[in-house]
């Protein structure tokens, strides 16, 4: 194995919850030990145990150190008691310790095992602040289509104010009927709705996929919007740039109609278009005129071929977007998007 100066450092926490016994649930630590020779005689160094990462118990507690690391003499990843007695492992050559499956209870934890989450921050700590991008344009503008193209293809994370409030709405929280209303009737949802609820998406991605690049599409809508932002994220947050989709009223219509076979939405029809696009004009034309007055926005015809309007999104986040995903090919979805492939034929 190789020695410490070849490792990568260990910025992950982990978090164990639901054991029901509080020497296992809790907050993991990168670990500080220092470089020892493990049971398979691997010397392991400063994070690390086996040759894999490695965490202990932030209250310092740990009596075996590490807490939470991973055995290669029985193939495993294990966490421990404060004892030191294990308690729960998964059988298995992941890099990181598991969070999609069920963990195996040994003979000193309790069933069920508990769930295990990767945080790629410290909780402990405020998140870091995500780099946005607002996305605007009229109803079938084709902000989904391109978002959802520079989600898959430059790892950006798309987040659709809709698509969350439709999200709450279903899951039937205390402002599901609220929220109901004002989609209905084609009226914006209260700030504090969906800041929150857009503060709170993007800091579960960020803290658990590491990815902190965010498209916005869908706000803001108004300047009232705007101010619900920096309410939130701090007067001195300097203002995200804009992408707006803008897209004649008559194409809009073909379009919504076109798609209202296939999505299901109550909203796609004649009617709620009018009434959405008229409040369209009304809250966010001011809004993307403000962001012209301060050179933040990008306007975009979306009447142009599907691939001429990608070129120019890619372009205009090229800056943040990751190295790696710069000349990645594009996939049968991504192609499918952009019109150079036909979508499945859909069974009768």
């Amino acid at each position: 194995m190789a020695e410490t100066e070849a490792h990568k450092p260990n910025t992950f926490f982990i978090e164990v919850a639901g054991a029901g016994l509080p020497e296992v649930d809790g907050l993991y630590v990168p670990s500080t030990a220092p470089p020892v020779t493990s049971e398979s005689g691997t010397v392991s160094s400063l994070g690390y145990w086996n040759g894999k990462f490695a965490w202990d118990r932030a209250d310092g507690k740990s009596a075996r150190s590490p807490a939470l690391s991973y055995s290669n003499s029985y193939k495993s990843w294990r966490i421990c008691r404060l004892d030191g007695h294990l308690a729960y492992d998964m059988t298995c050559d992941d890099e990181m310790p598991p969070s999609d499956r069920v963990w195996h209870v040994y003979k000193k934890g309790v069933a069920p095992a508990p769930s295990v989450m990767v945080h790629h921050f410290d909780p402990r700590l405020p998140c870091p602040t995500p780099n946005v991008v607002f996305v605007l344009g009229g109803p079938g503008a084709g902000k989904g289509t391109m978002c959802e193209l520079a989600e898959s293809q430059l790892g950006w994370n798309h987040l659709s104010t809709g698509d969350l409030l439709r999200a709450e709405r279903d899951a039937g929280g205390s402002t599901a009927a609220a929220i109901q209303q004002y989609i209905a009737a084609g009226k914006l949802v209260p700030n504090e709705v969906v800041v929150t609820l857009l503060q709170k998406a993007m800091e579960e991605i960020t803290r658990t996929t590491g990815k902190n690049n965010f498209l916005l599409d869908g706000f803001p809508r108004s300047l009232s919007n705007l101010e619900g932002w920096f309410d939130v994220f701090g007067k001195d947050t300097e203002l995200p740039k804009m992408l707006y989709f803008e897209c004649p009223y008559e194409v809009l219509k073909q379009r919504i109609l076109g798609r209202a076979k296939y999505t299901g939405r109550t909203d796609d029809n004649v009617e709620s278009l009018k009434l959405r696009f008229d409040t369209f004009k009304e809250e966010t034309l001011p809004t993307v005129d403000f962001f012209k007055s301060k050179k933040k926005c990008v306007e975009v015809d979306t009447s142009q071929t599907r691939q001429t309007v990608y070129d120019v999104v890619v372009s205009h986040l090229a800056e943040y977007t990751d190295v790696e995903f710069v000349d990645k090919p594009l996939s049968e979805r991504a192609e499918m998007l952009l019109g150079l492939r036909p979508f499945p034929k859909q069974e009768a």
